[in-house]
């Protein structure tokens, strides 16, 4: 056994079963543990496939944000998990569902590779081995799929902004600071005076 195959298999057993774990554990704060870990090791497996770009934006996107966010979001928020859960059990005739045509894909995908193996190894853009895996990777983003890219960026910004109005609540009982309203005041909004008879006080 080469250092690289048994790299391979010991990122792929902590990848599953600190994915297991992720959706075992009982309490939220170690699921995003065992989540971090398994965006690790994902990272790992990538390294040794030679795909040093996407290991590093799974480390420093995923791990770095958004499971460091889960993380604070989980710790800091007093939520009530048990009471979320209790309602569960409706919506396992369309989990059911879903994880069945991922399984079909799944079976799909794993077919066409033992009937035509030859295929998936074909790349739709001639790639170039004198240059890095990351040059290469900018140059086709960057210049044939450019409008997709930029495109997809749009998506998720309008996507982050309506998630944003969408959550938005402003309480009545919470008082908010007007700047403008502040500055435009008079001395008569601004002061009133009491007159208070000597000895009886407020």
């Amino acid at each position: 056994m080469t250092l690289a195959l048994f790299f391979f298999y010991l990122f792929s057993i902590v990848v599953v079963a600190s994915a297991f774990m992720v959706i075992a554990s009982r309490n939220p704060v170690h699921s995003v543990l065992f989540l971090i870990l398994t965006f690790v090791n994902a990272a790992g497996l990538f390294m040794l496939a030679g795909a040093e770009f996407l290991a590093l934006i799974l480390i420093v996107v995923y791990v770095g944000a958004v499971a460091v966010l889960f993380l604070f979001v989980t710790m800091m928020l007093d939520v009530d998990f048990a009471s979320l859960r209790t309602g569960m059990l409706q919506y396992a005739p369309i989990g059911v569902v879903i994880g069945g045509i991922l399984f079909l894909e799944l079976l799909l995908v794993g077919g066409s590779y033992l009937m035509a193996p030859t295929i998936s190894g074909a790349p739709v853009v001639p790639i170039d081995q004198t240059i890095d895996n990351t040059r290469a990777l900018g140059q086709v983003i960057y210049t044939r799929y450019v409008f997709l890219f930029q495109g997809a960026g749009a998506v998720l910004l309008v996507a982050m902004v309506g998630a944003i109005v969408l959550t938005l609540q402003h309480k009545p009982n919470v008082k908010r600071q007007d700047a403008l309203k502040q500055s435009t005041r008079t001395r008569t909004e601004a002061t009133e005076l009491v007159k208070v008879k000597t000895g009886q006080g407020l």
